[in-house]
């Protein structure tokens, strides 16, 4: 239900990614909640290992930047909205000690309280707050924080993830779990690891946690038929005429470098790859093309110049409990679309190609390459993507943030 117009507007307190680095599922679904809360963004660092390299080492110097010299404008790409404030609070980047974990807790609290101030009051009545989160480190925050509400966004499974400070993730996610009023997952996979926590985590005869609720990505359609000539092709995009089958998206040890080399072997034309890279080198590994980070804006323009969209990950634990937010946008752009099988994938192979191994991922994508997308395939999309909208998705989890408004 929507927030009742006479009360005091609801402030919605957001742990994620950096704004404005690439649109997450959450920045997408907070663009939407803006009309009915004030959002205070929190960017954050500490969920990666230890790593002095200088790729993580650059990484850290940006954040330290923007610490002391915030920019005065957020990035082209990023959404933005007047009622918006986005903090950077300084923190030590690690929670493997108490002490470190501690120090965080307090640095972080301290700057979320400042921007907000005290709670308004409006007679006896007091605006809601409420906490949404997709990071495990948090879970330090529960109690610091004035808040009403602590909801729980999970993502991905970070004991898995790569570069990801595994054992540390882990354990503040179980504390998260057992401390948050509500938790909703992107798949089914997380929904039952949110489960076992639960289980585990039993305090007792008769108590029972809330239920995790499952709410899976959505897609902006007209983002992705926006006219080509709104787009711009980004620097490093091969200019030939030979057949493209791209990817975008993080470039790391999730991607199946067999899979990329056998379609490579098989002389079907030029990989593209497009987004960061970390912890992989593609070049070095198989013969692609390297785009480097793409801005949101230009991706159906990168879409539109290539004849197949690819996502070749590798089956894995990792990759099993993910729901990665390129597969409807690759299913917006009507291009062929060929992925591994996967939980998040199987589900929609009436609308792409599902393989489950090398030889049939080069030869369907050469097949594509020749037929284009197939028209059931077209057919199911249009029939089923319009119900998967960011604002639908938006409007459930607006549902689940206000759950228990009308009892404050």
């Amino acid at each position: 239900m929507p927030p009742d117009p006479e009360s005091p507007r609801p402030q919605l307190i957001v742990f994620s990614d950096d704004w404005g680095r690439h649109p997450s599922s959450c920045q997408h679904l907070v663009r939407h909640l803006m009309d009915d809360f004030d959002v205070l963004w929190v960017n954050t660092i500490g969920m990666r290992k230890p790593r002095w390299d200088w790729g993580e080492l650059g990484r850290i110097v940006g954040v330290i930047g923007h610490w002391f010299f915030p920019p005065q404008r957020l990035p082209e790409s990023a959404f933005q909205q007047s009622n918006l404030t986005v903090i950077s609070p300084k923190m030590y980047p690690g929670f493997r000690s108490s002490w470190q974990r501690r120090f965080n807790a307090r640095r972080i609290a301290k700057a979320v309280h400042k921007p907000l101030g005290p709670k308004p009051k409006d007679g006896h009545t007091s605006a809601l707050r409420i906490v949404l989160t997709t990071l495990p480190i948090t879970a330090d925050l529960v109690g610091r924080l004035d808040a009403d509400r602590w909801v729980y966004y999970c993502v991905d499974d970070f004991s898995v993830w790569p570069g990801v400070d595994h054992h540390v993730m882990d354990t503040m996610e179980r504390e998260l779990v057992g401390k948050a009023d509500a938790a909703v997952a992107v798949s089914e996979v997380l929904i039952e690891r949110i489960k076992s926590f639960q289980r585990q985590d039993a305090k007792g005869p008769g108590h029972q946690e809330a239920e995790p609720v499952l709410l899976t990505h959505g897609v902006d359609t007209g983002h992705w038929a926006r006219p080509v000539h709104d787009s711009r092709i980004p620097k490093g995009w091969p200019d030939d005429s030979q057949t493209r089958f791209l990817f975008w998206g993080l470039i790391d040890e999730r991607l199946d470098v067999a899979w990329l080399d056998r379609l490579e072997s098989a002389k079907a034309g030029r990989i593209v790859v497009a987004g960061p890279e970390q912890a992989v080198n593609l070049t070095q590994e198989v013969i692609v093309t390297t785009a480097g980070p793409v801005d949101y804006r230009d991706l159906p323009a990168l879409a539109a110049s290539a004849e197949v969209l690819i996502m070749p990950y590798i089956d894995t634990p990792v990759t099993r409990a993910m729901q990665p937010l390129k597969l409807l946008e690759y299913l917006a752009t009507m291009k062929p679309v060929v992925v591994r099988d996967l939980p998040s994938t199987r589900v929609w192979a009436d609308c792409c190609d599902v393989v489950d191994n090398a030889d049939d991922f080069a030869r369907v994508c050469l097949e594509r390459a020749e037929t284009g997308t197939p028209p059931e395939q077209l057919e199911a999309r249009r029939r089923r993507l319009p119900g998967e909208s960011w604002s639908e998705k938006a409007r459930r989890m607006r549902e689940i943030l206000l759950a228990d408004a009308g009892s404050r």
